[in-house]
């Protein structure tokens, strides 16, 4: 039994990991998508501010051209509009989202597993502590 729960404090370890993953991955497509939004939304000559990480911004002048260049995994970037680019993230955002819905729930699980599991454990291990010859 204990190697059990120790199998359960380990896989809610790595879920806990994952949801922290995920959660911040998702706040980075949001606030692209938020950026991506401002540009959409902006006249050329128009001054924006657009976040570069670490809670830092920077004021742009909006020109013409309003194409984004769009990370779509391992390492590939490619040139997309605004409008494709903002639609991208959307549907990025909600896989992410779904995913993080998914851990979450599987987190809560294993969590109410290990509970369950601990909670045998420290009766066995009072029941011994009462009767000692058993």
């Amino acid at each position: 039994m204990l190697a059990l729960m120790e199998t359960y404090k380990n896989r809610v370890e790595a879920l806990t990991r994952q949801v922290t993953v995920l959660r911040s991955t998702l706040d980075e497509v949001n606030m692209a998508s938020e950026s991506v939004k401002a540009l959409m939304a902006a006249n050329e000559g128009d001054e924006i501010l657009i976040p570069i990480g670490a809670s830092s911004f920077m004021t742009v002048k909006v020109t013409s051209n309003k194409n984004i260049i769009v990370g779509v995994g391992s390492g590939v970037s490619v040139e997309k509009s605004a409008e494709d680019a903002n639609a991208y993230m959307e549907a990025n955002a909600a896989e992410i989202n779904e995913a993080l819905k998914k851990t979450v729930n599987a987190l809560n699980e294993v969590q109410q597993a290990l509970t369950t599991v601990s909670d045998a454990v420290q009766t066995e291990y009072m029941n011994r502590q009462q009767n000692p010859m058993q």
